[in-house]
């Protein structure tokens, strides 16, 4: 909103300093600033507000060190990030861009399933919350509209990639030639189901030629692969999210470090001179997401100074959910989806731990008996996060070195870029 009233001014009035409004950079600071005022300060009073309310966590017993002191901390203060994100993108971003808008509606929609999950377990006092057929058939639906979006809207297009015109500049001071690249890009923008593939020296897939093989004009029918893969992804990665929401600190951290790398990847693409030095494409447009996501990690990290251990809020459902769920519609948006399993290793790895745990036990029960099966486990408990604590590790330690692991990710995510 900000934007369009200095915009106004700018035009207008030539008022001083407006212009500066018109900058990505400048815009996508504010919001990360404004979205630390909000977590920060007004997070505080939220928690206090949930704790006069009585959310407070109910616990399991596990058997882990330190379980029983987390019994009656406050829950669902995902509500605190979701704040932090959408203030700032509506006083920042431009909210007409259709980037922004299917941000906004995926957090909305993926937070607001998440509070109802939250109530049920907080309010109605049922343990397992909203029923998992129900979280589905949401994540279900929002990556259906996503899908759509993304495929339909004439806004979401793409400039092809031309051979980059060269000419060579004589430099006085050392005397020596050097040519001098300017990128190109075809001037009309297309409609594509192109996305980037990591290590990969052509790296672009086109979801029609999947399907372009069963006939002749088969091309144009890879939306029949391109929504059920953005379906399968939001699903994913929103579940993935919300299982590593499990110690003190996790979720919002390794979320913070896969944001920025996601903000520095859409500002790239949205820059005809980064796209074409990496060899990516150029999504207009698309750089505006900045915005968002400087909003998002903001939200993280100021979530994270009352969340760290020893936790005085818990994130809850509110927040896991819609903080996987925009992680997965964002790298979608910006053609880096296929790079998910490497950035979101820690959500991937947290997420196999569970898969491998259950089929693991269901196999050993069938063929060795309950008995074995329940003494063999693959981990001594799913999530990873907790087979470590099992093992003896603090979780603050369990934390740092997923910390560690999810930065040396995003490093190997950028290297994707460029080692082909």
């Amino acid at each position: 909103m900000l934007y369009y009233l200095f915009n106004y001014l700018d035009k207008a009035f030539d008022f001083p300093g407006a212009g500066v409004f018109n900058y990505i950079s400048f815009r996508a600071a504010m919001a990360l600033i404004t979205s630390l005022v909000i977590s920060l300060l007004f997070g505080k009073r939220i928690i206090e507000f949930i704790r006069r309310k009585q959310i407070g966590e109910t616990i399991r017993e596990l058997g882990l060190e330190g379980q029983a002191q987390k019994k009656g901390t406050p829950t669902m203060g995902g509500i605190i990030i979701l704040a932090a994100i959408i203030i700032p993108t509506l006083l920042f971003a431009k909210i007409h861009n259709v980037y922004i808008v299917l941000m906004l509606i995926t957090t909305v929609w993926l937070g607001a399933i998440g509070f109802l999950d939250d109530y049920i377990k907080v309010f109605k006092k049922d343990k397992e919350g909203l029923k998992g057929k129900f979280k589905v058939i949401g994540q279900i639906g929002i990556g259906l509209i996503v899908g759509c979006v993304l495929y339909f809207h004439p806004d979401v297009v793409v400039k092809e990639r031309m051979l980059s015109t060269s000419k060579d500049v004589f430099n006085i001071s050392t005397g020596v030639d050097k040519s001098v690249r300017t990128p190109k890009y075809a001037e009309t923008p297309i409609k594509t189901l192109k996305t980037t593939i990591p290590f990969s020296k052509n790296n672009e897939l086109d979801y029609g030629k999947l399907i372009s093989w069963a006939c002749d004009d088969c091309l144009k029918y890879g939306w029949l692969i391109f929504i059920p893969m953005v379906i399968l992804i939001v699903t994913a990665v929103s579940n993935g999210a919300n299982i590593t929401d499990g110690i003190d600190g996790l979720a919002a951290g390794t979320s913070a470090i896969i944001g920025t790398v996601l903000g520095i990847l859409a500002y790239v693409s949205g820059n005809t001179v980064f796209a074409d030095y990496l060899n990516i494409m150029y999504i207009p447009n698309s750089g505006e997401l900045v915005v968002f996501i400087a909003a998002f990690v903001g939200g993280c990290i100021g979530f994270l100074w009352y969340n760290s251990f020893p936790a005085q809020v818990f994130m809850g459902d509110t927040g896991s959910l819609a903080i996987g769920g925009i992680i997965a519609v964002y790298a979608i948006a910006i053609r880096k989806e296929l790079l998910i399993p490497i950035l979101c290793g820690v959500f991937f790895i947290e997420t196999f731990s569970v898969i491998a745990q259950v089929y693991y036990f269901k196999y050993q029960k069938k063929k060795r008996g309950l008995e074995f099966a329940q003494a063999n486990r693959l981990f001594k408990m799913a999530p990873l996060h907790h087979h470590y604590q099992k093992v003896g590790f603090h979780e603050s330690k369990i934390v740092m070195r997923f910390f560690i692991i999810g930065i040396a990710l995003a490093v190997l995510t950028f290297v994707t870029l460029k080692l082909r």
